[in-house]
């Protein structure tokens, strides 16, 4: 059990490696960016890196999940091949024409979502539908093979280049929203012409062999044109309700709610390291029984380690927001606790979605998508006019609750996982209640305040030993340890 543990925080960490270099820059550059950007500049911005995403998940019709469970089906070598070159070639020629398309009609779609005609700025965006997409499914490759020092390199070189690009684009040229854009996408477009060509000898091959591959892909769109809606759902919750703040309330909240999300990065680092090394490890455990104690225990682990990331955020926002952003962006802590646990659930959703795709039934996640994207358009209307953006982060984390509720019950049938209810209620019970009383209670300012807070922070754990959430087994693993730990410091 503990092997699978493992096996998933060091691929969840080497997967994310790069991430970490990019939330640790992009912290360090926010002080630069948010005095060289208005917020309107921000929100433009974050509004359209956001639905390149989304137009991203229309485009590739589903390959790119269909591709992470079909190199699990068996250990055939020349299969597995043909797969990845049928999911590369079918997704180059979707992107290219899907951009083609959208470049020729830039000035009316800038209309569209922006409010404003800004065809340039609209090319940009499309530039970047074309480069993320297919570079996402090359990273996809990679993961699957487990080529970790490949995906670093790639990662960092991607990272590397953005920060250099930006600033110069930014804060040198002063080019505003369409810096910030094309600093992100020219230097995706590089890397990825960079892992095609070190991944041609897999990619490239004879037209027989190539006949072969693409005889792979309706059974690859049969299981992945299902999760599309799905995953445009999920992934409109995250879109729907900055566009909202944009259009309805004003371009500066959308600004500092996007600033919210920037600043949760430590629990988006670890929702995307989980959300790259989970499918894989769950789809690679053969026997079903094993799989579902390991389903159950990862998630109980999932919860305890979002759950205190969630608690500290929430407790500390106040003094992250004041280190890290210019004053005129301070409020932005108001939606940082919200926006936190809202992607600490997304993960939870995620253990359903591939309990569903080991069954390989895929049709039934979009009843439970498009019930959250409902209920967050609902809440968004009624909570962000008394609230602002806190009330977008409360109706982000409403979708969610339902989203799990419904697809728990649409998804224990198709492979039922007996999960650790009681250590779940646990974990909720103490790492919530420490948490709100926490924020409620204690001074919101000064170095009192601060470590009030943390020390609250620090009894979770405590609290946690004292109504016996941890097992034997698990407290000796931690005492096994902590006794290693004890010579490397001695020295």
């Amino acid at each position: 059990m503990y092997t699978y543990i493992r096996r998933l925080l060091r691929t969840g960490a080497a997967y994310q490696a790069a991430d970490v270099v990019s939330k640790l820059l992009a912290l360090g550059t926010l002080p630069l960016y948010t005095r060289h950007l208005t917020q309107a500049d921000y929100g433009v911005a974050e509004l359209l890196l956001t639905l390149v995403i989304v137009a991203s998940i229309l485009v590739r019709l589903g390959i790119g999940e269909a591709v992470v469970r079909f190199h699990f089906l068996d250990e055939d070598e020349a299969r597995r091949r043909r797969v990845a070159r049928a999911a590369v070639g079918f997704l180059l020629v979707t992107t290219t024409v899907a951009s083609l398309i959208a470049a020729a009609a830039a000035g009316p779609l800038s209309q569209l979502v922006l409010g404003y005609e800004d065809a340039g700025t609209m090319r940009i965006a499309i530039l970047g539908l074309w480069s993320f997409t297919n570079l996402e499914l090359a990273y996809a490759l990679l993961r699957v093979e487990e080529r970790a020092r490949a995906y670093l390199v790639a990662s960092i070189a991607n990272v590397v280049l953005t920060v250099s690009l930006t600033v110069w684009l930014v804060v040198f040229r002063d080019d505003g929203a369409r810096g910030l854009l094309l600093g992100n996408f020219a230097a995706s477009t590089a890397v990825l012409l960079g892992l095609w060509w070190t991944l041609r000898g897999r990619l490239l091959d004879v037209s027989r062999a190539r006949k072969r591959a693409m005889d792979e892909l309706p059974e690859m769109l049969r299981f992945g044109l299902p999760t599309v809606p799905a995953e445009v759902s999920v992934f409109l919750l995250n879109v729907v309700d900055r566009f909202y703040l944009f259009r309805v309330e004003s371009e500066g909240a959308a600004g500092l709610y996007s600033l919210a999300v920037k600043l949760a990065a430590v629990v988006v680092f670890t929702v995307r390291a989980f959300q790259y090394a989970w499918p894989p490890l769950a789809y690679s455990i053969h026997d079903d029984d094993e799989a579902r104690r390991v389903y159950a225990f990862v998630t109980t682990y999932y919860v305890l380690g979002t759950g205190l990331i969630v608690a500290a955020i929430t407790l500390l926002g106040r003094w992250v927001v004041r280190l890290l952003a210019a004053p005129s962006f301070y409020a932005a802590h108001e939606a940082l606790p919200w926006v936190a646990l809202g992607w600490a659930l997304y993960g939870l959703f995620l253990v359903f979605v591939v309990m569903a795709g080991r069954a390989r039934v895929t049709t039934r996640n979009f009843p439970a998508a498009a019930a959250g994207l409902v209920v967050n358009v609902v809440l968004l209307v009624v909570l962000v006019g008394p609230l602002g953006i806190a009330g977008a982060g409360i109706a982000l984390c409403g979708a969610y609750a339902v989203m799990l509720v419904l697809m728990y019950l649409l998804t224990r049938n198709l492979f039922a996982v007996a999960f650790q209810w009681g250590r779940l209620a646990q974990l909720v019970t103490v790492i919530g209640g420490i948490a709100v009383l926490g924020d409620l209670l204690l001074p919101t300012s000064g170095a009192g305040g601060f470590l009030a807070r943390l020390a609250a922070l620090a009894a979770i754990p405590a609290v946690l030993a004292g109504v016996r959430f941890f097992r034997p087994e698990e407290l000796a693993r931690l005492r096994g340890l902590a006794e290693r730990l004890r010579p490397a410091r001695a020295t």
